[in-house]
């Protein structure tokens, strides 16, 4: 992760940030509350609250506005990666290289703290103290992450996932599967984040955002790409999982070359959308080289 500027210090302030919110909390059930922070602070990238936070840095918004977008998004994600471990999805054990939440508490626990987790993200969007400019748009930010994680987005894409397995779908519908099971929160890093700058111009919007859906399903083509090409350990799950679960992915549509090119085209017109835009976009820039680079 050295290659993306800021990572660690980022990663160390969303992580602190998170552990804040779940100390808030009165303590009801010990159980839930633990498997909350167990599914929430076991780790992992913090890809879509880095995204947030270099966006913002990028159109000069404050980090501590930034701090709950961030946040939010987070807990969206790991609720959706709790409930996505159950065997009634896709019956996973191992989570960045650790026993999935149903495997270290029991499912009923993942399944309610799951959803303990989703609603914290609106709490945190709801209840943030914002700055004078941004508290007027609170509910556009809350909006977006409704969109971004509902029926209209990655719910909308998990749906279509599970209906696709043991099926051969089209390009067309592989993309749009992955559009909401994944661009859809990467590309709300992006929009929220921008909500948050304090003079920004719709095509300016625009540009960003067809940066983040390029790079959202870049990141899903790669994904596909290491299910095959890295190791157990690298992944820190299964390796094929993908496969062996009889879904379609860009290498099995495109061939392994294929895909590869696919992400490496995909790649080159996210660099062309920042290009249009008046920001120093370099960290931008440098995520997108990170995601189509990484190798797990």
């Amino acid at each position: 992760m050295s290659t993306l500027a800021n990572h660690q210090q980022y990663q160390q302030r969303i992580n602190d940030f998170l552990a804040a919110q779940l100390d808030k909390l009165s303590v009801n059930d010990e159980k839930l509350l633990e498997a909350m922070r167990y599914g929430l602070l076991i780790g992992g990238k913090r890809m879509r609250p880095y995204l947030a936070y270099i966006t913002g840095e990028s159109l000069g918004a404050a980090q501590t506005d930034i701090d709950a977008i961030a946040g939010a998004l987070e807990c969206i994600h790991a609720y959706s990666l709790l409930h996505d471990d159950l065997p009634a999805m896709d019956d996973d054990d191992l989570r960045r290289g650790k026993p999935t939440c149903h495997k270290a508490f029991d499912e009923a626990s993942a399944i309610l703290a799951g959803d303990a987790l989703q609603t914290l993200a609106f709490d945190i969007l709801a209840n943030h103290q914002f700055s004078d400019k941004i508290q007027p748009k609170q509910i556009i930010l809350i909006q977006q992450l409704i969109s971004a994680s509902g029926y209209q987005g990655m719910c909308g894409g998990q749906a279509l996932d599970l209906s696709a397995t043991d099926k051969t779908i089209d390009l067309a519908q592989l993309e749009k599967l992955h559009s909401l099971k994944t661009g859809a929160l990467l590309e709300a890093s992006v929009l929220m984040a921008a909500e948050c700058a304090s003079q920004i111009s719709s095509q300016d919007k625009q540009a960003l955002k067809k940066y983040a859906q390029l790079v959202g399903l870049a990141y899903q083509v790669q994904d596909d790409i290491i299910d095959i090409t890295s190791s157990e350990e690298e992944l820190g799950k299964p390796k094929g999982s993908d496969l062996a679960a009889n879904k379609s992915t860009y290498p099995a549509l495109l061939g392994l070359q294929g895909a590869q090119e696919k992400a490496e085209n995909l790649f080159q017109q996210a660099l062309q959308a920042l290009a249009s835009l008046p920001y120093n976009t370099q960290s931008l820039a440098d995520f997108a080289t990170f995601i189509v680079k990484r190798s797990h």
